[in-house]
């Protein structure tokens, strides 16, 4: 689902008999209602039928053509599998549709008629965003539910999503300092989600869903598979198993029970994957045995000086090493196999703040480029 042109990701979808019920009736709602009605529990309110009101703007089918010049091919900036990105404008105050080049620029997405669930993750997402405001989670302006066609409006992140600048070729890659910060945002927007009550498990964090603004402040997108965490004296959420190759938890893959320990390990992938400038599955064109990226580096983080072989070649050595050594460690601790060893995001955020300050105080350096013996 995210603003993101590339290859799709390998994702496992789920499928619930609740949504259906619900999904029924949201024909029968009026398209310019500023309040959705949920005919089930609302994952983020807990309450069933229940209205949530929420602060979005009901965009007509026509506004979003106009915004889009009807949808024209070169507006299109990306493509998932909830549908197509199309990139739009509109007035900053009214929220009307405006000439290109004039007022705010918007992301529209599209879903696909026949994705039944594209469907489920729209409802979900407008569930959560309609009602979520963080600095590192993608700003949600509106929605369209007119007959058949489902669109949500999100704010445009002209730097689009962290997968480009890590793994494209021909993309200038970005700095250390950069790709600390953007570490720093994601942690941030995951705190959030965890701090909530009942708290939110994001549950597909992978560089794709990590879109970028002007500056490469880095916001959390796509909240389709987003649900509440346990409460009470539960200690996880059963769920059929979702999410992306390479990104997920062993232990939820093994029994699709869900807890905030999930993001965690997902996160720490992340951190691999911008040490390494290297993607959670290997490139399957590539030929040979798939291997995820964690089995690939951690070997090679046995010792402290194991990091330097794994790290992104494009960066030319301008990290600082120990800060290097500091991010693999804090990676592995997020990887740990046993998820009640895992460390909460608050204690990655607060590591995170650590290794920062520590990088402040030291110069870049080039510490000597070692080639690994092996490719994954």
């Amino acid at each position: 689902m995210g603003i993101c042109v590339g290859k799709p990701a390998n994702v496992a979808h789920v499928s619930s008999s609740q949504f259906m019920n619900y999904a029924k009736a949201q024909n029968e709602r009026k398209h310019r209602s500023r309040t959705i009605i949920f005919k089930k529990v609302s994952r983020a309110s807990g309450d069933e039928n229940c209205p949530v009101p929420i602060n979005l703007k009901a965009f007509t089918f026509n506004d979003l053509k106009t915004a889009t010049k009807n949808f024209r091919p070169d507006s299109m900036v990306g493509e998932g599998g909830f549908g197509r990105v199309f990139k739009g404008w509109i007035d900053e105050t009214t929220l009307a549709p405006a000439k290109p080049g004039c007022g705010q620029v918007i992301a529209v997405k599209v879903l696909k008629s026949e994705s039944h669930q594209g469907h489920r993750e729209w409802l979900t997402e407008v569930d959560y965003l309609g009602k979520l405001r963080h600095k590192n989670l993608v700003k949600l302006i509106g929605y369209c539910e007119e007959c058949e066609n489902r669109l949500l409006v999100y704010e445009f992140m002209p730097k689009g999503c962290l997968e480009n600048h890590l793994f494209r070729k021909g993309v200038e890659p970005i700095s250390w300092s950069i790709r600390m910060r953007i570490a720093m945002d994601v942690a941030q927007g995951l705190a959030f989600l965890h701090s909530k009550e009942p708290n939110i498990i994001y549950r597909d964090l992978k560089a794709a869903n990590i879109l970028l603004d002007s500056e490469f402040t880095a916001r959390l997108s796509d909240f389709g598979l987003a649900r509440n965490g346990p409460v009470g004296d539960n200690t996880h959420v059963s769920t059929r198993v979702v999410g992306t190759s390479g990104y997920a938890a062993p232990e939820y893959v093994a029994t699709g029970h869900l807890t905030q320990k999930n993001d965690i390990y997902s996160f720490g992938v992340v951190l691999l994957e911008l040490l390494s400038g290297r993607r959670a599955i290997a490139d399957e064109r590539a030929g040979g045995v798939e291997e995820t990226l964690v089995e690939w580096v951690k070997p090679f983080l046995l010792d402290n000086r194991g990091v330097f072989r794994i790290m992104d070649t494009r960066l030319g050595g301008r990290y600082p090493k120990k800060g290097a050594q500091a991010v693999a460690a804090l990676a592995l601790k997020c990887l740990r196999n046993d998820p009640k060893n895992r460390p909460t995001m608050d204690e990655v955020v607060a590591s995170l703040e650590e290794i920062m300050n520590m990088s402040k105080n030291i110069a870049e350096t080039s510490p000597p480029v070692i080639s690994p013996k092996k490719l994954y």
